[in-house]
């Protein structure tokens, strides 16, 4: 396995491998993401900019996961907006999505995602590194019985929940015919 920064050419020619990694696996508890290509390249556009990263795993020449990341100015406003007053969004760099297959996860590559972002925003001198997570209902019927949040791993990276930071995001769920709105916490980490 391979893990690289696309970048520039390289991160256009990936686009259309990372929105199907997106779909795959953010189809999936806790996302239930009923995603699609034409929304997706959208999306990703933006980590084709200058300041956002990258990172792709490869098994041979397959993209199997990818994580991006970008300054939060670049990112949505909803995300900006539910920061606290001493992280500005000019202070911030934002880790967006972390999307691996199932078979390659355990590996360690959750750790090589997020040093490779935060050695990225670091460099770029920022101060603060942040991520949120979807919050479901535990009782929600879609959840699986076995399900392990990731919690704790973000917990030994140094990331906290960060209070009263939670941001709105729409999206259409598995089954339904409409976007709704969903609650995600923000967490946070100095760098």
């Amino acid at each position: 396995m391979r893990v690289a920064l696309l970048s520039g050419p390289d991160m256009e020619a990936a686009l259309d491998d990372i929105a199907a990694l997106r779909i795959t696996v953010f189809r999936d508890w806790p996302y239930l993401y009923d995603g699609d290509m034409a929304y997706e390249r959208s999306y990703l556009a933006a980590y084709a900019q200058e300041g956002a990263v990258c990172v792709g795993v490869y098994d041979g020449d397959t993209l199997v996961g990818a994580s991006t990341g970008a300054p939060m100015v670049q990112h949505a406003d909803d995300f900006a907006a539910a920061l606290p007053p001493e992280m500005t969004p000019e202070t911030v760099f934002y880790c967006a999505e972390s999307v691996l297959l199932a078979p390659y996860r355990g590996r360690g590559l959750g750790h090589r995602f997020f040093d490779a972002r935060e050695d990225h925003a670091r460099g770029l001198g920022f101060a603060w590194s942040v991520f949120a997570s979807v919050m479901r209902p535990k009782d929600h019927p879609a959840r699986p019985e076995d399900y392990r949040g990731l919690d704790p791993f973000w917990r030994g990276r140094g990331y906290a929940p960060v209070p009263d930071a939670v941001a709105q995001f729409g999206w259409k769920d598995v089954g339904d015919t409409q976007e709704t709105a969903k609650p995600l916490q923000l967490w946070a980490r100095a760098l």
